[in-house]
């Protein structure tokens, strides 16, 4: 599944411990442009849906050959992205603005997750 549907997001917003979230995105692009195509949808985002958000990329980087994993589990990218809170993420994957260009994520992407993560004792 490459779309965010409101059941999830309504989940997503039910189980909110409260603070910030950094999403964990493992993306696998299609091998006709997927990667460009990503690349124009997170220029598209640009800084004004970020500002609007409080969005943070926290880390961006190309997947390397897994060390340990299941055939199939190779990623092409891995992204970790900081929402001040689950709201602000859920506001922004439901904003016209951002509808306008999530379909240049869904074309770019064969396989991908996206997680919520919080942080454990106190380490950030």
């Amino acid at each position: 599944m490459i779309e965010i549907d409101d059941r999830a997001l309504d989940t997503l917003l039910a189980e909110d411990p409260g603070g910030s979230v950094v999403m964990l995105n493992l993306l696998r692009f299609r091998p006709d442009g997927g990667r460009e195509s990503y690349g124009r949808y997170a220029e598209a985002l640009g800084p004004a849906i970020n500002a609007r958000y409080g969005v943070q990329v926290e880390y961006l980087g190309d997947g390397g050959r897994a060390l340990v994993a299941e055939d199939g589990q190779a990623w092409d990218m891995v992204l970790l992205v900081r929402y001040p809170n689950r709201q602000a993420f859920a506001d922004m994957i439901r904003d016209p603005d951002y509808q306008a260009v999530s379909h240049l994520r869904s074309e770019a992407l064969v396989e991908s997750v996206l997680q919520p993560t919080v942080p454990l004792g106190g380490l950030h």
